[in-house]
């Protein structure tokens, strides 16, 4: 079943435009209707951005490192020793000691 749009008036002056009526029903339409032309294709092209919020896990490590410093000084200390020596001295003298 084909449909036409018929556009002219008819004696009644009835509009008949928009009506929509069989190419076998509609008087107007019997000499002024053709086939529809198949046009070119046309293509519209929507760009559509998405936007997307990923969570990155970064697991960080503190590392304490503990530096256990000696630092060694010396200081003196003073000792102190003492000796005694002995020592004999005989003379020749006449005493029997």
């Amino acid at each position: 079943m084909f449909i036409n749009r018929c556009y002219e008036k008819d004696n009644s002056g009835t509009n008949m435009n928009n009506m929509v009526n069989d190419v076998n029903t509609c008087p107007y339409c019997q000499q002024c209707c053709c086939q529809p032309i198949m046009e070119c294709p046309q293509e519209r092209v929507c760009h559509r951005e998405m936007c997307y919020e990923v969570p990155h896990i970064i697991p960080i490590n503190t590392r304490i490192v503990n530096h256990h410093i000696y630092k060694h000084t010396y200081q003196p200390m003073y000792t102190c020793t003492m000796e005694d020596e002995v020592c004999n001295v005989y003379d020749q003298c006449g005493g029997n000691f």
